[in-house]
């Protein structure tokens, strides 16, 4: 106890250094930890409704690097549909980013995600309804806005949207909902046809539910996503189809891919910055206590107590670094998600894992950082230390 605390009044003897040095390791420690974030969250958001909605198997069109891209006949979905041996449920949709007109006329540039579902869409199965009605069969120029869209467009049941795609056709809110996607909170969900329409798309993907003979069901899964690669379209036999379980489709994500390597770009940036200004700080703390040193290893402290005492110090700054660094994330994200741009695509929680993984790379750093001062400085002879000016 007394060790930690004789750590501790090092750093409170100069307060503006230790301050500033926490700070700026607390500024890039909060940029890594919630770009971190947001691409866990992401990832976390999608693969959690896929189990939800019991979803084997997702389809989309091969060799399209942006899932946005896929575009094919329903001529598709409807083979993979009559395989009934073998598939339990098929639910297909279009999917694409859209514009709106303001009731002022001029044109909102903030883009969102719009749906075209059928009724039967099991994407409806983990909704909570709001207010209004689900979308029927018939519906026409209806939609269905998600919580964070309706609160950013300041729409409720009863409202009209109307999209630069089709300005001659406004569409009436029926219902808003309560989505766990964040892509399906912040977005919006059309008729089927009517997301066509908008899209100019016949049918971006679907997702499959096998029939299981065992409790995972990988053989049948396996076998129902080759017959999907193999599938063909006679009016146009360029097409393919690419079947992945959601795991597998999360992963190669090629926007997730994205937020993952500049999530991780910003961690080694943070973690070079990070490391240099500890060990900037840590040699000229050594540096000016050089006399301080030298007579505690001339009173008997072994060279193992003046690195631990050196690490300790380190250790502690990273601490309170990694402390400032996660509320500067926590407010930074919370801000973020009030811009009409981004609203609807992140979301500003820290999860337990996040924050372990930023506190993990923080303490590495002070350690790393600290480890050639806290050599320097047991290497110090007490007779060298105790003439040095």
């Amino acid at each position: 106890m007394y060790f930690a605390a004789f750590i501790l009044k090092n750093l409170t003897r100069r307060p503006v250094r230790t301050a500033l040095t926490v700070l700026g390791l607390a500024v890039t420690v909060g940029s890594m930890i919630a770009l971190l974030a947001v691409s866990h969250n992401v990832e976390r958001s999608v693969e959690s409704a896929f189990d939800t909605r019991r979803v084997d198997l997702v389809v989309l069109q091969a060799n399209k690097p942006l899932g946005l891209d896929s575009d094919f006949r329903e001529y598709m979905v409807e083979q993979v549909r009559s395989w009934t041996d073998v598939v339990d449920r098929v639910s297909e949709g279009v999917v694409s980013t859209a514009n709106t007109i303001r009731d002022s006329g001029s044109v909102n540039e903030n883009t969102f995600l719009v749906q075209g579902w059928k009724p039967d869409n099991f994407g409806f199965e983990d909704m909570a309804l709001l207010s209004g009605e689900m979308l029927k069969a018939e519906d026409t120029h209806k939609i269905m806005l998600g919580e964070k869209r309706a609160s950013a467009m300041g729409k409720k049941v009863g409202d009209t949207v109307t999209f630069v795609a089709d300005p001659e056709h406004p569409y009436t809110v029926v219902a808003v909902y309560k989505s766990p996607v964040v892509f399906e909170d912040g977005g919006a969900i059309v008729p089927f046809a009517d997301g066509q329409a908008l899209t100019g798309k016949r049918v971006t993907g679907f997702s499959i539910r096998v029939k299981r003979g065992t409790a995972d069901g990988a053989a049948e899964i396996a076998a129902v996503q080759q017959r999907v690669a193999d599938l063909r379209d006679p009016k146009d036999p360029t097409a393919r189809l690419d079947a992945q379980p959601p795991d597998k489709y999360v992963q190669s994500v090629s926007q997730l891919k994205l937020i993952k390597a500049v999530s991780w770009l910003v961690s080694a940036i943070a973690f070079a910055v990070g490391t240099i200004t500890m060990l900037n700080t840590m040699a000229m703390s050594v540096l000016e206590r050089t006399h301080e040193i030298g007579i505690l290893r001339a009173v008997g402290w072994p060279r193992s107590r003046v690195i631990r005492m050196i690490l300790g110090e380190a250790a502690m700054i990273a601490l309170g670094a990694t402390l400032a660094g996660l509320l500067i994330s926590f407010v930074g994200m919370q801000s973020l998600t009030l811009s009409p741009k981004v609203n609807g695509f992140i979301e500003p929680d820290l999860s337990l894992v996040v924050i372990l993984k930023g506190a993990a790379i923080t303490l590495l750093i002070g350690l790393i950082g600290g480890a050639y001062p806290a050599y320097r400085a047991a290497r110090l002879l007490p007779t060298e230390a105790l003439r040095h000016d």
